[in-house]
């Protein structure tokens, strides 16, 4: 802490966090050493301010089809910088020159799903998540791009073949479905009798 001179009676104390509970106490030192402590003042708060840090590993992904799923890490409550405070979230289709906005409320969030059957499965959007308080609006996130949910597989598999390897089993093969640019990624298959 800064030093303040003998004769002085107050002292500005600054590079404080906004909306955070202080308490102070005052020492007072010379040529020998420096003294007790004074009893701590009463607990003050100071004022609130603008948040100024933005949501980080903003992400997401998955999901179903015609949604785009947005994550973030939450802010924590000493960044908050004030009451009122949760997230802004905006959103655009790649290459798109026009946001979307949406707002959660939630402190605690870290999800929001945005649905609409217009959504092409797969089709990347620019995201940036930001904060908000009582106070205004805050940063926002750098942009980072997510994909929207995948579509069911839309063809059956080809080529399917059975060869009877026991009196209990037999061996089930096919043609795996290619990657579709619309559906995605096939994760399994399901055999069923018929």
């Amino acid at each position: 802490p800064e030093v303040v001179n003998g004769r002085t009676h107050k002292a500005t104390v600054v590079d404080l966090s906004p909306w955070v509970e202080y308490e102070f106490r005052v020492v007072a030192s010379n040529s020998v050493g420096i003294g007790e402590p004074s009893r701590p003042s009463a607990l003050l708060k100071t004022k609130a301010a603008v948040p100024v840090v933005a949501p980080t590993n903003v992400s997401g992904g998955g999901g179903s089809r015609s949604e785009l799923v947005i994550t973030w890490e939450p802010v924590s409550e000493e960044l908050q910088n004030g009451e009122g405070f949760g997230y802004i979230i905006m959103f655009r289709p790649l290459g798109s020159t026009t946001w979307t906005k949406a707002v959660v409320a939630s402190v605690e969030s870290s999800r929001y799903v945005y649905r609409n059957e217009s959504i092409t499965p797969l089709s990347p959007f620019e995201v940036k998540v930001g904060v908000y308080n009582n106070e205004g609006e805050g940063t926002l996130s750098s942009v980072s791009i997510v994909y929207s949910g995948e579509d069911e597989p839309q063809m059956a598999p080809v080529g399917t073949a059975a060869l009877s390897v026991s009196a209990a089993e037999v061996e089930v093969s096919w043609q795996p479905l290619a990657w579709n640019r619309h559906t995605g990624r096939v994760l399994g298959y399901e055999v069923s009798l018929g």
